[in-house]
C-alpha cells in the first residue's frame, strides 16, 4: 500500500480536511495551529495522507529547536492544549484488516517524512481520546504511555441522576442562592483566566498562558467554539469556566478555581454547562484530565466514565544521553540551567 505524504499550507484545504475528519478538536483547525506556532515560537507543519486521491489521514506537527536539539511537538508544550496529533479520515467502511493497514501505513509514511526533512532528537505525540490504537508507533519505537480524562455521557437519559447526592442537592438548592451563571464576553474570558493564573501563583506553580493568549484564539475559531461561562454574586465574577466545543464534544478546558462564598460555585457552572450543551446537540462533556486524586474527587461527582488517551515519545541516543545526565543534576544546578 501506498500513501503519500503531502504538506499543506492553505487554510481552507486545511479546514476542509478537519471539518471531514473524525475526532478533530477546535486545535486542530488552522487558526488554532497557526496561533500555537506563534506563541511556542515554533514552525507548524500540516500533513495530509493520500492513497491516490482520497485523504486518509491528518497529522499536524509543530517544529522547534531547543539548544542543539531538533524537536517535534504535537501539541507544543506548556499551552494547555491535551490532545492534538494525527487523525483519520474515510476510515468508515473499512474492514478491520484493512482499516489496520492503511493507518500503520499512514503513521509510517509520517514519520519517514519527518525523519527526512527534520530528522529530529525527540518527538513528543498526545492523541485524542479517540485514537486508541498506538500500535503503529509502538512498531516505530516510541513509548507509549497512558493519561486519563472523564466523559460525561449528555445523551444519558436522566443525566442528573448519574451525579453524586452533594451535586445533585447543590444544584436543587440554586434557587436559594442569590447568583447569575452567564455566557460570558471577552471581559469573562480575561478575568477567568487572571483567577487561574493567580490560584497557580498561589500555589508556587507555573502557568504560561495568559488571559491575551484565550482572547486571541476566542477572535481566531468560529464563533462558539469559545465560550466564557461564569457564576456572578453580589455583582462580582466569583467563579468561571473556559469551555471549547467542537463536533459532539464540549471541553472544560480553564477555570473552576474553587471559591469560598458559601455554595457551590462549580457545580453550578457545570451544570450550566451541560444542560447547554444538551441544547445544541453535544454529546460528550470532556471534563479535561482525570490524572490527579484530588481533581478526580471533584470532577467524579457527575458519574463520568474515564477514558485514556496516549502519548507517544521517541528519543535519539544523544538525546538520551543528556537526559540522562541531567536527571542525575543536583536540583539546584536544574533550577539554575532552566
Amino acid at each position: 500500500m501506498t500513501i503519500e505524504i503531502t504538506e499543506v499550507e492553505d487554510e481552507n484545504e486545511w479546514n476542509q480536511h478537519v471539518d471531514r475528519a473524525e475526532h478533530t478538536t477546535p486545535f486542530h483547525r488552522y487558526e488554532a495551529l497557526s496561533h500555537l506556532a506563534r506563541t511556542a515560537d515554533a514552525d507548524k507543519r500540516l500533513l495530509v495522507g493520500y492513497k491516490g486521491q482520497e485523504p486518509v489521514g491528518l497529522f499536524p506537527i509543530f517544529e522547534a529547536t531547543k539548544g542543539p536539539f531538533r524537536m517535534v511537538y504535537s501539541p507544543p508544550p506548556h499551552l494547555e492544549v491535551y490532545y492534538l496529533g494525527p487523525v483519520l479520515l474515510n476510515f468508515e467502511k473499512l474492514k478491520q484488516r484493512k482499516a489496520e493497514r492503511r493507518h500503520r501505513t499512514f503513521i509510517e509514511q509520517c514519520l519517514d517524512w519527518i525523519d527526512e526533512r527534520i530528522a529530529p532528537d525527540y518527538i513528543d505525540v498526545r492523541t485524542v481520546d479517540r485514537h486508541t490504537d498506538l500500535r503503529p508507533f509502538s512498531w516505530e519505537g516510541f513509548d507509549v504511555s497512558p493519561s486519563y480524562t472523564y466523559l460525561v455521557d449528555l445523551e444519558s437519559d436522566d443525566l442528573l441522576m448519574q451525579f453524586s447526592r452533594d451535586a445533585r442537592s447543590n444544584i436543587r438548592d440554586r434557587d436559594d442562592v442569590d447568583c447569575t451563571i452567564r455566557d460570558g464576553d471577552t471581559d469573562a474570558l480575561e478575568t477567568i483566566i487572571g483567577q487561574v493564573q493567580q490560584r497557580h501563583d498561589d500555589q508556587g506553580k507555573e502557568y504560561r498562558i495568559d488571559p491575551a493568549f484565550v482572547v486571541e484564539l476566542s477572535e481566531l475559531l468560529p464563533e462558539g467554539c469559545v465560550r466564557p461561562y461564569v457564576c456572578e454574586h453580589d455583582g462580582e465574577i466569583v467563579g468561571g469556566i473556559v469551555t471549547l466545543e467542537y463536533g459532539d464534544t464540549i471541553y472544560r478546558w480553564q477555570g473552576g478555581v474553587k471559591h469560598d462564598v458559601g455554595f457551590s460555585v462549580n457545580d453550578l457552572l457545570d451544570w450550566q454547562i451541560m444542560q447547554d450543551a444538551q441544547s445544541r446537540g453535544r454529546s460528550r462533556y470532556d471534563l479535561v484530565g482525570a490524572n490527579l486524586p484530588r481533581l478526580c474527587r471533584y470532577k467524579s461527582k457527575f458519574g463520568p466514565e474515564p477514558a485514556a488517551y496516549y502519548t507517544a515519545q521517541r528519543k535519539t541516543t544523544r538525546m538520551k544521553a543528556v537526559t540522562g545526565v541531567y536527571r542525575r543534576l543536583p536540583s539546584t544546578v536544574k533550577v539554575i540551567s532552566e
